[in-house]
C-alpha cells in the first residue's frame, strides 16, 4: 500500500469498469487521482465515492482541445501529472464486407488518435515539470492478432501496442516510461455489449459467445478489471523504472509472446 503517495494520476474513460478499477486501486495506494470521461456525471459520482483524493473532469480524447483543457486544468488545480492510464476506447464489430467508414473513423478517432494526443499532451507537461513520468496504454489481446468479425477494432489495438513502442524510445530519455497492458477477455459491461454484437453476426443466442471464451481462457474463467490492476500499480512505480516500450499480456494465458 501507499506504492503511489505524492502522484497525481490522470486515468481516461474512467467512469466505469477497468478505468474505475483502475482509479479505486490508485486510491488506495495513495495517489492523486483525476476520473476523466466524456460521462462526467459518472465519474463525478465515482470521484464522490472515492473521496478527497479523486476528482473528476469531462474529457473526450477525439477532440484536441478538450485533450488541451483538461491537462490545462490538472495544471492549474493539481500542480502537474506524473502517471497518465490511456485507457478510454469504443468497440465494433463487423467482417470486412460490412465496415463502415463512420465505425472505422469513430474507432480510430477514440483508440489511437486519442491515444496518441493523450500521450503528447501529457509527455509535453511531465517534459516541462522535469520530474519524469509514467504513461499506460490500454492494449488487448486483439491488438496481437486478427479476429475475422473484428477487423478494425483490432487494427486500432495494435496501432496502440506500435504506438507505445515509438513513445516508449522518444520519451525515456525523458525519464517518462511509456508501457501498455493487453488484457484478454474481461467480464462486464463492455463484453456484455460484445456478447449482444457477436450474437447478431455469428447467428448465437445472446450469452453463447461469452460462455464460449470464458471457457477457452487457460485460466479457466474471464478476466475481471480487478485481475488488471496489479500490473497498472506495478508500471506506475519506481521498481518499473527500468522497462521500457513493453505490452504486458494480463490475460489467463490467452497470448503468449
Amino acid at each position: 500500500m501507499n506504492r503511489l503517495t505524492g502522484k497525481t494520476a490522470l486515468i481516461t474513460g474512467a467512469a466505469r469498469g477497468i478505468g474505475l478499477a483502475f482509479a479505486q486501486a490508485y486510491v488506495r495506494e495513495g495517489a492523486r487521482v483525476v476520473l476523466a470521461d466524456l460521462d462526467v456525471k459518472s465519474a463525478e459520482a465515482a470521484a464522490q465515492e472515492l473521496g478527497q483524493n479523486a476528482t473528476a473532469l469531462e474529457l473526450d480524447v477525439a477532440r484536441q482541445a478538450s485533450i488541451d483543457a483538461c491537462l490545462a486544468e490538472i495544471q492549474a488545480e493539481l500542480g502537474g501529472l506524473d502517471i497518465l492510464i490511456n485507457n478510454a476506447a469504443v468497440f465494433d464489430l463487423a467482417p470486412i464486407t460490412d465496415v463502415t467508414r463512420d465505425s472505422y473513423d469513430r474507432l480510430f478517432a477514440i483508440n489511437v488518435s486519442g491515444c496518441l494526443f493523450m500521450m503528447q499532451a501529457a509527455a509535453r507537461q511531465m517534459i516541462a515539470q522535469g520530474n519524469g513520468g509514467k504513461i499506460i496504454n490500454m492494449a488487448s489481446q486483439a491488438g496481437r492478432r486478427g479476429e475475422a468479425a473484428v477487423t478494425a477494432y483490432c487494427a486500432t489495438k495494435a496501432a496502440v501496442i506500435s504506438l507505445t513502442q515509438s513513445a516508449g524510445l522518444s520519451l525515456i530519455p525523458h525519464g517518462i516510461n511509456v508501457n501498455a497492458i493487453a488484457p484478454g477477455v474481461v467480464d462486464g459491461a463492455h463484453w456484455d455489449e460484445v456478447d449482444a454484437r457477436f450474437a447478431k453476426y455469428e447467428k448465437r443466442p445472446k450469452g453463447e459467445k461469452k460462455r464460449q471464451v470464458g471457457t477457452e481462457v487457460p485460466y479457466g474463467r474471464m478476466g475481471t478489471a480487478d485481475d488488471l490492476t496489479g500490473m497498472a500499480i506495478f508500471l506506475a512505480t519506481a521498481e518499473a523504472d527500468y522497462i521500457v516500450a513493453q505490452t504486458y499480456n494480463v490475460d489467463g494465458g490467452n497470448w503468449m509472446s
